[in-house]
């Protein structure tokens, strides 16, 4: 029997009472519907690095889309007047780091500062995903969903789809309040994600758009460098932090065949590299090689970035120390606010780097990056769930802003 232990990159989760991966479009429609028309709680997973879920059984349906084509229908058009939009149409299960790497290859331009982000194209558009100056709603013409309320398929326009930070239209469906479960769209969206239509640039280099990227590569913000170049370099820079996938996780049963084999190739040389380096091992380095792909990374065995940035009212952001980061940011009544770390107030709030509750615990934070909660070996989603907490009450007392998780929390309270 699957479990979300087995699915998630976190590892952790209940185990699941019917699992199901449609290959079709239609299969997957049906299988939301036959589990919504039942009365049934439904999770519709992409690749499990965003959920939290506890460790009690799942008494309901969970759907991994089967589907991974990439398509581009501007193929057979002609190119007339210098235009160098080209089209890209991904199916929701495609992984998406396979599909950034597609459109390398393909000489297009942005979404290459998206390397390396785990999950899937759906879920991509879900939590409107972000890193190192490029945001997936960007480059979005259009999203394909089947809307579970009037139960049918729509085409929704990227200016309809409600995109902020880390936020969609189609995640704004499941909560009522940050971190509060919709009673009706909860742990899916109303809008399941079928398909999405990107808009990219046919373009052999792109833009360094944030600066610790363009210090890794040497350059400043704003120069322009092969994408090929900037996507090694965010794969390196995001690996030195621990927010890489475990790439072992595509060698068990439950993950096997969701990722491109010459893409979990490459990653898993990577992470074998990356922790022979960090060796000092007097092992041969073929032996050490072998050992170490086979080795779990438990600074990756996380849900990514835990806690979001909170964007704070000018008033609640005047009362942080001098020191904290500050950026402008929109509020989401449309005024001015101003967005923090949640990294930098974990740290200040006295968590620091390899932070367990206690000497023992299973879950601590990554060793490389706060921002990163990790299970360290047998971890259960209680222990995840018990430093989740722990952090957030800490930064609440030293600062009065209260954290807000990122990921989808199944049946545990974060709020």
């Amino acid at each position: 029997m699957t479990s979300f232990a087995d699915i998630t990159t976190i590892g952790v989760g209940g185990h699941i009472a019917r699992f199901l991966e449609p290959t079709s479009r239609v299969g997957v429609i049906e299988a939301v519907e036959d589990a919504d028309a039942k009365g049934l709680p439904l999770c519709v997973i992409g690749g499990g690095s965003n959920m939290l879920v506890a460790d009690e059984p799942f008494n309901g349906v969970v759907i991994r889309d089967a589907r991974r084509r990439i398509t581009v229908p501007d193929e057979a058009a002609p190119v007339e007047n210098g235009e160098r939009t080209v089209h890209i149409n991904a199916e929701a299960g495609c992984n998406w780091d396979d599909f950034v790497a597609f459109t390398v290859e393909l000489g297009l331009e942005g979404v290459e500062g998206l390397s390396g982000i785990p999950g899937t194209v759906g879920a991509s558009v879900v939590q409107n995903i972000g890193a190192y100056g490029q945001e997936v709603a960007s480059t979005v013409e259009t999203v394909e969903v089947w809307d579970r309320k009037d139960k049918k398929t729509l085409e929704i326009a990227a200016a309809d789809m409600g995109f902020g930070y880390r936020m969609s239209k189609l995640k704004a469906s499941m909560y009522t309040a940050p971190a509060t479960p919709a009673a009706d769209f909860f742990p899916t969206p109303r809008y399941v994600v079928l398909s999405v239509t990107f808009a990219l640039r046919h373009s052999a280099t792109g833009t360094v758009g944030y600066g610790q990227l363009a210090k890794a590569l040497g350059v400043e913000v704003g120069d322009r460098m092969e994408t090929q170049t900037i996507r090694n370099a965010v794969l390196k820079v995001r690996a030195a932090k621990g927010m890489l996938e475990d790439a072992g996780r595509y060698a068990t049963p439950a993950m096997a065949g969701t990722k491109r084999t010459d893409q979990v190739a490459i990653a898993q040389r990577a992470q074998a590299a990356q922790q022979n380096a960090a060796s000092a091992s007097s092992t041969p380095s073929d032996e050490r090689e072998e050992l170490a792909a086979l080795t779990p990374d438990y600074n990756r065995h996380s849900c990514g970035s835990f806690f979001m940035n909170p964007i704070l009212t000018l008033e609640a952001a005047a009362t942080l120390p001098a020191d904290a980061p500050r950026f402008d940011a929109t509020l989401p009544d449309g005024t001015l606010g101003v967005k923090t770390s949640a990294a930098w107030l974990i740290d200040h709030a006295g968590f620091h780097k390899g932070f367990t509750v206690t000497a023992d615990a299973r879950a601590g934070l990554s060793t490389l990056h706060t921002l990163a909660l990790t299970n360290r070996g047998g971890a259960s989603a209680a222990d995840v769930a018990a430093l989740a907490k722990t952090v957030q009450d800490g930064v609440e007392q030293a600062f009065g802003v209260r954290l807000i998780p990122e990921p989808v929390v199944i049946g545990i309270d974060l709020r």
